[in-house]
């Protein structure tokens, strides 16, 4: 009986540090230091509602918006279903379906010049991935001017100016996180009137 009360006490101060103590100073700690990114890294739109997590993508389909990578997550961009089709090199059903998003990428964007970005038919393994790379971005300036009815050259610089450069200096690669781009879109243009497909784009 000894011995059965010694391992019950060591129980319930084990209990007590590592599954209450701990989580709540940790996630006190968070709060005071990181509040934005230990609340899931919310982004909110100009009248302050939140429109997303900037960890997280989400779809796109206006014009005037850029267009992340696909997912598939779920149905599509589904937190809750994290993960990749599984589809390998030789499957039908992932030639099929690249085939199509690159039918539907030129015929939306008309004006793009150069290949067309591989991320934007490839989705990532998490199929949430929120980042594109500036080529990518880049290559939808002239769709989204139009629809937007600005010139190119400032949706160009819109673009430049959400680039996130390499951690550190050295890791990684460039990205352009999609969610926040298109925010600030809204935020210097309003929110988007659609223009009709075959209007030209807004001259220099």
């Amino acid at each position: 009986m000894k011995t059965f009360i010694i391992a019950l006490r060591a129980t319930l101060v084990t209990l007590v540090l590592t599954g209450v103590l701990y989580p709540l100073g940790m996630t006190a700690l968070a709060q005071m230091l990181f509040p934005n990114a230990a609340n899931g890294s919310l982004a909110k739109d100009e009248n302050g509602k939140v429109v997303g997590s900037r960890l997280l993508g989400q779809a796109f389909s206006n014009p005037a918006y850029f267009q992340p990578r696909p997912s598939a997550a779920g149905t599509g961009y589904d937190g809750l279903a994290s993960g990749g089709s599984n589809f390998g090199p030789t499957s039908a059903k992932l030639r099929e379906r690249v085939q199509s998003d690159m039918a539907r990428l030129r015929k939306e964007n008309p004006e793009a010049t150069g290949d067309l970005p591989a991320e934007l038919v490839a989705a990532s393994g998490s199929g949430l991935d929120p980042h594109i790379s500036p080529a990518a971005a880049r290559w939808q300036i002239a769709r989204v001017a139009r629809a937007r009815g600005v010139t190119v050259t400032r949706i160009s610089d819109a673009v430049e100016e959400s680039v996130s450069g390499r951690d550190l200096g050295f890791l990684g690669e460039p990205t352009v996180n999609v969610l926040d781009l298109n925010l600030l879109l809204d935020r210097q243009f309003g929110q988007p009137v659609v223009l009709p497909a075959h209007s030209p784009p807004v001259a220099e």
